[in-house]
């Protein structure tokens, strides 16, 4: 008998994403901060990362990102707890955005080093998860930033910094 048949698989998951890439043009044409709105007030896509990971925008700012995300059973790894590499992408996440909120017009970023601590134990029980990224320097080529991940108790699950290359839009 298989764990399947002892336990039943009645669970499922379903999502829709829209092309990426309407995103990625748009990146180019705006502030970072008037991208980050407009994708957050609905006006352009979210991203299919996000979206397969359940992580929510919640707010920019110059130099601020908050992103939210609520744990699921589909997000566990095999010791019964949220995978890491999904705390991971909400931290970078907001890492990234954070940066991004202080992009001028036809700039870009990409992350070059991701460092993630995790401290706590995230499961369905955590609640609602936020984390909040901060930028730390903000130069000509590089920006650093660090975020910090809280559950719902507001005890710290998870703490990480980036640093990114900033860049011509291509």
């Amino acid at each position: 008998m298989t764990i399947h048949e002892l336990v039943g698989t009645d669970r499922a998951r379903s999502y829709d994403w829209e092309d990426p890439l309407l995103l990625a043009a748009a990146a180019g044409r705006m502030t970072g901060l008037e991208f980050l709105t407009a994708y957050t007030e609905g006006r352009l896509p979210h991203p299919p990362a996000l979206v397969t990971n359940g992580i929510r925008p919640v707010e920019f700012a110059d130099g601020r990102a908050v992103f939210e995300l609520t744990p699921a059973e589909w997000q566990y790894n095999p010791i019964g707890c949220v995978h890491g590499g999904v705390l991971s992408t909400l931290a970078d996440s907001a890492l990234g955005c954070a940066v991004h909120t202080k992009l001028g017009v036809g700039f870009a970023y990409t992350s070059l080093e991701l460092k993630i601590n995790f401290t706590r134990a995230v499961t369905v029980a955590s609640g609602r998860l936020r984390c909040v990224g901060t930028v730390v320097t903000f130069g000509r080529r590089v920006a650093t930033s660090e975020a910090t991940i809280t559950d719902e108790a507001g005890r710290v699950v998870g703490h990480a910094s980036s640093t990114c290359l900033i860049m011509e839009h291509s």
